[in-house]
This record gives C-alpha cells, sequence and structure tokens, in this order.
C-alpha cells in the first residue's frame, strides 16, 4: 500500500524541483525527505527518482503516480470537507493569504461578514504574493487566499488548487505630469510610450507585479529604466506624486492616491481570485470564507470603486483612455 504522506512529497518534488526545497517548505530535513522518497520507491517496485547532475528529477513512472497523488489527495479534502460539515457550526482557525492591496479593500469586508456570521471562526491572515500562494496552500501553511493575474502573466495552470474568481479592474499609469490628450482607441504603446525614458517604480523583482510591469513597458517597445522596487501600491502613488517615476496600479488602490497624482486608465487588466486546495472549496469555512469575499468584491465593483474615485483629492487627475 502506498502511504499518502510520501505521495504528498514526491508531489512537492515535483513542484518544487529539489528535496532541498521540499524539506525547507514542510520543516523535515534533507535527509529524511530522501529517506521517505526512497521508501516509497520500495513501495512502488520501480524506479521513481534518477539523479540530474545535483537536481533529482522524476521518472516517468515518477511523473505517472504524481498524477495519482493529485487525485488522492483531492479525494482527501473532499473526505475532510465532508466531515467539517458533518459538525455543528463553523469554527476554528483559518489561515488566510492575501496581496497586500487585497489585504486593506477585500479582507476586512470579509473578515467582518464572517465575525457577524461565524463568531467562533478564527481568521489569521498573512501577506503573501500570489507566485507563492500554491507552495503555501499544499504545505497546509494556508487554507485560502486572495490571489491576483495580469494581462501579460497568466496564471499558470495547476491541478493542485481550486479558484474561483472575485473581480476584474483596469490598471492605471500613475505619474504626476498630465500625459497628451488621450482617446479610448490609444494602444498602450501610445500611452506609455511617452514614459519610455522616465524612470520605473515596479514591485519587487519574482513577483507577479514585477512581471506584469516589465512585459507591459517591453510590449510597448521599451525596457523599463527601473528605479525603485516596492510591493505597496500606495508607496508607489506616493513615490510617483512626488515625481520619482511612473508606475502602475490597479483601480482598487486609486482611493489611496495623494495630492499631484495623475492616473490614466490602461487598457490592461488585473484579476483577483480566491484560491484552495483542490477539493476544498466544499469545506464550510473555505465556503464561507468565499462567499463573504465575493460579496465585498460585489459591493466594489458595483459602486466602490467608482465612490472611492470620487472621494479623491481635487489634485489628482483622472484620464480615461480604455474602453
Amino acid at each position: 500500500m502506498l502511504d499518502v504522506r510520501r505521495l504528498h512529497l514526491l508531489r512537492e518534488l515535483d513542484r518544487r524541483g529539489t528535496i532541498a526545497a521540499v524539506a525547507e517548505a514542510l520543516t523535515f530535513t534533507a535527509s529524511a525527505v530522501s529517506q521517505q522518497l526512497g521508501v516509497l520507491e520500495r513501495e512502488a517496485g520501480v524506479p521513481l527518482l534518477e539523479r540530474s547532475g545535483r537536481r533529482v528529477v522524476l521518472t516517468p513512472a515518477g511523473r505517472s503516480l504524481v498524477a495519482h497523488a493529485d487525485a488522492v489527495l483531492q479525494r482527501l479534502e473532499l473526505a475532510v470537507a465532508e466531515l467539517a460539515g458533518a459538525r455543528d457550526g463553523i469554527g476554528g482557525p483559518l489561515r488566510i493569504g492575501t496581496f497586500p492591496s487585497g489585504g486593506h479593500t477585500i479582507v476586512p469586508a470579509t473578515l467582518a461578514e464572517l465575525a457577524q456570521r461565524h463568531p467562533a471562526l478564527e481568521p489569521m491572515v498573512q501577506e503573501i504574493d500570489s507566485a507563492r500562494v500554491s507552495d503555501g496552500l499544499r504545505a497546509g501553511e494556508l487554507d485560502v487566499a486572495l490571489v491576483h493575474d495580469y494581462d501579460f502573466v497568466p496564471a499558470s495552470p495547476d491541478t493542485t488548487v481550486d479558484e474561483v474568481p472575485l473581480l476584474e479592474e483596469p490598471m492605471y499609469l500613475v505619474t504626476n505630469t498630465a500625459p497628451k490628450k488621450s482617446s479610448h482607441s490609444d494602444t498602450l504603446a501610445k500611452l506609455l510610450g511617452p514614459y519610455a525614458e522616465a524612470p520605473w517604480i515596479t514591485a519587487r523583482d519574482g513577483t507577479t507585479g514585477h512581471a506584469m510591469a516589465v512585459r507591459a513597458c517591453q510590449a510597448a517597445g521599451f525596457q523599463p529604466r527601473i528605479r525603485h522596487q516596492v510591493n505597496d501600491f500606495r508607496t508607489v502613488l506616493a513615490l510617483a506624486a512626488t515625481g520619482q517615476g511612473a508606475g502602475f496600479v490597479p483601480e482598487m488602490a486609486t482611493a489611496q492616491s495623494p495630492e499631484g497624482v495623475v492616473l490614466t486608465k490602461l487598457p490592461l487588466f488585473r484579476r483577483s481570485k480566491v484560491a484552495f486546495r483542490a477539493g476544498g472549496g466544499t469545506h464550510p469555512a473555505i465556503a464561507a470564507f468565499v462567499a463573504a469575499a465575493s460579496a465585498a468584491a460585489r459591493c466594489m465593483t458595483g459602486s466602490g470603486l467608482d465612490e472611492q474615485a470620487s472621494t479623491r483629492g481635487t489634485n489628482v487627475r483622472r484620464t480615461d483612455s480604455a474602453p
């Protein structure tokens, strides 16, 4: 009989690439991971791993077994959800991941709704980049998370994670200088081109926000000269307001715009979603979080974003260029 915990280790090796990375993520020693994978090979009766330089790669039999492991672990999530549904009420810890702008927009309203409807639930929030969420979910560090992807940086297919869409919002170019008169038909190249020689403010290297900024500028015909790297959109807005460079912010972040900022809507979008382990969507706590987050997102898209924009200071200039 194959051991489920060892199947989990094999799956993580397939996703993370090295035994050291698996050990770090799951708080094991590298030798313990190697030992358990060796036992799994003996249980399977065929080689599952082979050395490739300093790395260990999966054999065809190993990759086939990972596909079965995905299915087995998904069924276990379904079983856990069914057992949780048999209990009275929704309670206990719920580990929530979020990207920063979601943390001060969607998350507070979501937690307020959960506190009212499910007071025994104990939400615990941590900021995490969307690129790391899948690893955090599989490792058991998170139960549910807000994630996003951008045009130019689509999410990679991941059979270990299920997602529920929340909202789609346009991105804005943020500067402290008024752009030339724009129209709804302006291309990204026309809107970004005037800032090809300007310094740029992006998210930190290795994040989806950084990749989006670089690829958007490349699509406009230039390589951005990055001066500042910060993940908080409020800081991006503050730096742009003082002439430190041009940057990108999503619509939900524009409510924090300081005086002097010029916002230009772009034909570029960010999509926010709720992610959880495959099979876990029927777990009562996760289902409650998804429902509350969806309600918060509907409020934002129904009136919240437009109302936030209208309450900004009179020295914040806003131009529309996207349909």
